[in-house]
Formats: structure tokens, sequence, C-alpha cells
């Protein structure tokens, strides 16, 4: 090992890919690099056909995540100055639940000529949100069985992750599904490219696959949830798991000639990105809540307890670090709430918007809004459900419903921590990481909102350092991820402070806000329902 081990850490988000090189001694940041996916987020049509992609559909092409590992880790290795002969492991961490249907050597199948016109045979990313309807039956079935996995997920589970995604292609592309041989998590994906090992990881096998306690949904429950569906489990997606922090295998020839790395070096297990954030912000006790905040927002947290979260993402023993119990939550839009505002409605940028909106007193605006413009994802775990703004009048501005957009997303996030908190497993510390942090005005609205101090994570690559962490334990740099968090994490406490003013008038219209949200999302009116299948209906004609 070099006297001075350096290590890789790469997160894969939605539009882009960035790698970081840490110093595995103090988990300083010595260069970065981004790069962008040539084909961003597949929500019209597919590139290999001009064809309309339907409603609530978010793919990708699986060759962008190659070129990021051909692209961003030579250029941040370049940017430190650093010599590749030093860096002893490198660790990647993705957005969750994105799926990869592959061979069995792992060729995505839509790289196969039979299937690039085949929209199912492409990565289905996080945010497609098209499998709601299966994911309604597995609900509904699992509730009359009175399946124990059930209440791990909050009681729901949701149609971004693998099972109502998997549904999803055998129900609509029989032979797309006939011919895939693993349901690959992007996560572990790219580590098979790394290291030419297919090693399934831990954390998205338990908050998104369903596995619980050593258990997947068994071939009884897939056999009444659709016949021919009981071997899914055992056909493509059941794997050998490995843990985080773990070593999945060395880097290969090829994937040293695309990195410019050392072959042979440790590539740890796969991750998920806000996962890996908690380490890198210091935050593995209970109690500590982590915001991974930009496209969505990602909540996790630790517990030494195991408890039933109505909405939660899911709990696993050991999903964050071992010992403890990892919560996950979320809200499916947040940055990307802004951004639609912004690129379709306003003349102003974000940042002329946010300063306007800084200016106005609480309530000045007269708007309340929900926050479910790409569905809920946390606690009511509906992607059917969408947005809401009340109280525009023909005097509302830009900046006025910009900053009801980011207030309503600052409600999501308390009505998130007070269901925690109910449910037995406060939050007392709120730390935020991701590129929204930024936004000084949006964290003092969610300081006040939530009537807690917000901590900011001190890295601007969160999930990069996270994964670059791991990279140093799967090394054996440092003994397990506490330890290497202590050494390499970064956290800057308090730096937000809530205002008692504030915080009454911010209780004032969370309390609208909780109207809204329970008269239109659980059940008093079924509205927005009956108008995504209209919508549905009419795009279902015109194909």
């Amino acid at each position: 090992m070099s006297a001075d081990p350096l290590v890789v850490g790469v997160d894969f988000g939605t539009l882009s890919g960035r790698a970081v090189v840490v110093r595995v001694a103090d988990g300083a940041e010595l260069g970065s690099a981004v790069f962008e996916y040539p084909h961003g987020v597949l929500d019209e049509t597919l590139p290999a056909t001009g064809r309309a992609l339907p409603p609530d559909w978010a793919l990708q092409v699986p060759a962008d995540y190659v070129g990021v590992l051909r692209n961003a880790v030579p250029a941040a290795l370049r940017d430190a100055g650093a010599d590749p002969a030093d860096v002893v492991g490198i660790a990647t961490d993705f957005t969750a639940c994105t799926m990869v249907p592959t061979t069995a050597d792992g060729t995505p199948l839509c790289e196969l000529p039979e299937f690039e016109a085949e929209p199912h045979a492409y990565v289905k990313l996080w945010k497609h949100h098209s499998a709601q309807p299966q994911a309604v039956r597995i609900n509904d079935l699992a509730r009359a069985r009175g399946e124990k996995w059930l209440p791990r997920y909050g009681g729901l589970i949701s149609s971004e992750w693998e099972f109502a995604k998997g549904l999803e292609v055998f129900e609509e592309a029989p032979a797309v599904y006939a011919a895939m041989r693993h349901w690959v998590e992007a996560a572990d994906w790219i580590v098979w490219q790394l290291t030419g090992v297919y090693v399934r990881n831990a954390c998205t096998a338990g908050y998104k696959g369903i596995l619980q306690d050593g258990q997947y949904p068994s071939r009884d429950f897939l056999r009444e949830l659709a016949p021919g569906f009981e071997s899914f489990v055992a056909d493509k997606l059941e794997h050998p798991l490995g843990q985080l922090g773990s070593r999945a295998g060395g880097l290969t020839a090829e994937a040293a000639a695309w990195t410019g790395l050392p072959e042979g070096i440790a590539v740890a297990v796969g991750n998920v990105d806000a996962h890996v954030t908690a380490p890198a912000a210091n935050a593995v006790e209970p109690g500590q809540m982590v915001a991974i905040m930009g496209t969505s927002t990602c909540h996790v947290m630790n517990g030494a307890e195991l408890h039933e979260v109505p909405g939660m993402c899911g709990v696993v023993e050991g999903g964050i670090v071992p010992g403890l119990w990892g919560y996950e939550a979320g809200q499916s839009g947040v940055g990307d709430i802004f951004g639609w505002f912004v690129g379709h409605f306003a003349h102003e940028g974000h940042d002329q918007l946010t300063q306007l909106a800084a200016r106005q007193e609480i309530g000045e605006h007269g708007l309340v809004a929900l926050d479910w413009h790409s569905g809920n994802r946390s606690v009511l775990v509906d992607h059917e459900l969408s947005g809401v703004i009340v109280g525009q009048t023909l005097a509302t501005r830009a900046e006025d419903v910009y900053r009801a957009l980011l207030e309503a997303t600052a409600f999501g996030t308390r009505k998130i921590i007070e269901t925690f908190g109910e449910a037995g497993v406060p939050v007392t510390e709120l730390i935020i990481a991701g590129g929204l942090m930024k936004n000084t005005l949006l964290m003092q609205i969610y300081a006040d909102v939530t009537n807690l101090p917000l901590s900011v994570i001190g890295s601007a690559q969160g999930p990069a350092l996270g994964s670059a962490i791991h990279a140093a334990v799967a090394a054996g740099a440092h003994p397990d991820v506490r330890a290497a968090a202590a050494a390499m994490g970064s956290v800057e406490r308090a730096v937000y402070q809530p205002v008692p003013a504030h915080v009454a008038a911010y209780d004032e219209l969370y309390a609208e806000y909780t109207t809204l949200h329970d008269y239109f999302g659980r059940g008093a009116n079924d509205v927005m329902h009956r108008l995504a299948a209209r919508r549905r209906a009419v795009a279902k004609g015109r194909s």
C-alpha cells in the first residue's frame, strides 16, 4: 500500500456521473470530474426508433454509465494531479431502484439488435413510474394474505421497486422477460463491469428487492399475483449477496484501461447514493436523519430498534451501517419540481426567483402547494398523485409560485419526520446533502418548517465521498465503515437555526398543507387517480 493511499468514489446520478479522488487518511478531496450522460433520461422517445414513450416512463442507456468510468475517473485523477499507482480502491453508488435487464454474461438486452427497438429492454430509471398498477396489485394481495414483509416497507411497496417493474416487463414484454437472465440493480451492474463478477448488494436487496430475514416473497405469493411469475425470484432476481463495505472483486484489465487505475485494486460492493452519504456526513448514530436533496430527496437514518413506520420506503438491519436498523423514506420530486416550473413557466432563473422569493414575508404570496408533481414516495407511496397549488389569483407572480413550491417540499419532509417520530423513531437532527443545499433560502425554510437545526455535509460531492469511504474499507485501509466515516467524513453542525416567529407562521401553513394532503392523498377525493387513468387512456389511443 502507498505511504499516502488514495481511493476513488464514483456517484452515478440521474443526469450525470461524478468521480472524486480522496485521501484515505483524512478524507481530503483532491480532485473531481463530472460526465453528463449523452442520452440523459429517455422519457419522451426511444432514440433507436423515435418511438414515443407512454406517460410515466423514464429509461436510460447503460453505455452512458460506462462513459462515466471512461471519462470522469481519468479526468478526476488529472484534476487531483494524482499518481494512479497510489489508488488502492474504487467504489460506486447509484440511484435506486434503477434496473437493468441482462443476459447471463451481463449484456444489457437493449444492446442486442433484436431488442434495440423494445423500450422494456432498456434501463428502467428510479423515476420510471408506469408500474403503479402492478404495485397496487402487489400491495392489495400482500395485505389480503397478511404477508409479514409488508410492514417493513411502511405497508406499501412502491412502483419504483424491483418487483413492480419486473412484473411490468413480465406482463407487457414477454419476449424481453424470457430473454432476461438477470434483473440487475444498476448499482450491481456497474460493479459487474468493473470486476467481471456479479455480486448483489445487500442494501438494494433489502430496500428495493423485498428481502427480509433472508427471504423474498414466496413462490405462492408470486403465482397468485400472476400465474407464470412464480419463478421470478429464482430465475431472474436471486443472487449471492455482498455486504456494504466489502470487496466485490478486483479491477479487471479492461476496466483498468477505461479508468487509468491499477488492475487488481479493490472494488467495493455496490451501494445506493443516499445510503453511502450518511457516513460521508458522519451521520451514523440513531436520530440523525440525512436528507440528500437533488432532483428528488431521499431521507435515511439509523435506529437502535425495529419499528414499523407507515409509508417508509423500508427498514433493513445493517442497511446503512452494521449493528443498527437503517430506515429510508423519500420524496419523488424536489429539484425536479423547481426545474419544471422554471423551465416551463418562468422567465427568471433559479437565482433571480430565489432572490425575489427571499424578500417575502411568510404567507405573503397567499399560496399553499402539494409537492406531488412526480407522485408521492413517502408517506403515501402513490405515484399517481399529482401537484396542486391553491390560492392563485391574477396578481400571483412567478416568485410567489416558486416560493410556494420550495415550501411544499419542506412540508413534505416535515410530514416524513413527524411520521417517523409518531412511530417511535424520533429525528433529533436534520443533515442536508446534495446540490440543493447551496440554496440558503431553501435551507432556512426547511429549518423553520421542521423546527430543527439544520446541519450540512462538508462536501459538495456527498455520495461520491461516501463511496470513497466504502472503497477505503474494501481496500483494508480502515477496519469498518464507522471508523472510515470518523476519519474521512465531514459535516458542519447546526448551520441553520429555526426562527421562532417563522416556525409559528409555518405551523399555520403546514396545517393547510396537511388538510390538502389528506383530502387528495387518503381517499376523500380520488380525482388525481381518475385524471391519471384518463391521461393513460388517451396516450394509449394515440399509440
